[in-house]
């Protein structure tokens, strides 16, 4: 099935490794170009290396509030169009709710919540015709997650600012949607593991909260993101799609 996006420019934040960076990969094998960022400037080099000439590095911080603007204006500059995003905006820290401290939710808000919003913001003001935005959050939207205070409290937030913007951008064709991944092999995934002290007893316990018996490879998540991405969900918008192996027991 033709997904439509050969030849379309899109920007991938948190795109050097995880599921930005399967979903950037993906994105090039289907034809798009894309702008993929990251914080760290070895990794951001060495990501687009990997990815050829269809691929452009920029080192950037969601919290930064000129970043978002910043990464258009280089998508555009480079490739002459925008076509839409995958804003992955990574996991804030560990802890509980009586354990955080102020200034880590205010950083995690600023990063996680507000330049999520930014870039979202700044890539719809540059696309003229239709496109596609789509939210990395987690299933934290719809279950807490243990010692996962933060993204317990910030990603619902954002997912209802996805839903928000698919009524205000709708009118203009463009389709806002977010993907809610569940235990997927990352790095991010393997440093929660090891947080808990006991990496494969946590991995073990997990695994039994998944009816298809495993954790997912990030390749699984990309193809789902393509598919939000891409003409074939040319009809789907404001929707929270699971990408958990069943995990998620709430509607």
């Amino acid at each position: 099935m033709d997904t439509g996006l050969s030849g379309k420019v899109f920007l991938v934040t948190g795109g050097t490794r995880g599921l930005g960076r399967a979903t950037a990969e993906a994105l090039v094998a289907e034809g798009a170009r894309v702008v993929l960022t990251g914080r760290d400037e070895a990794r951001v080099a060495e990501a687009a290396a990997a990815l050829g000439e269809n691929a452009l590095g920029v080192v950037a911080d969601n919290g930064d509030p000129a970043a978002a603007e910043r990464l258009v204006a280089a998508a555009v500059d480079l490739f002459g169009r925008l076509d839409g995003a995958l804003v992955s905006v990574g996991g804030p820290p560990t802890g509980t709710v009586l354990g955080t401290p102020d200034e880590a939710w205010s950083a995690a808000f600023d990063s996680v919540f507000l330049g999520a919003v930014r870039v979202a913001r700044a890539v719809a003001g540059a696309l003229e015709g239709p496109g596609s935005i789509a939210f990395v959050l987690s299933s934290s939207v719809r279950a807490p997650l243990a010692n996962l205070a933060i993204s317990n409290g910030l990603r619902p937030g954002l997912a209802m600012v996805a839903k928000t913007l698919a009524d205000e951008l709708g009118p203009r064709g463009i389709r806002v949607n977010g993907l809610l991944p569940g235990r997927i092999g990352t790095e991010r995934v393997a440093e929660l593991d090891a947080g808990t002290g006991d990496a494969e007893r946590a991995r073990e316990q997990a695994i039994t909260t998944i009816p298809l018996g495993r954790y997912g490879d990030p390749a699984e998540f990309a193809a789902a993101a393509v598919f939000l991405l891409g003409d074939q969900s040319s009809f789907v918008t404001g929707v929270m799609l699971p990408v958990d192996g069943g995990m998620l027991r709430a509607l």
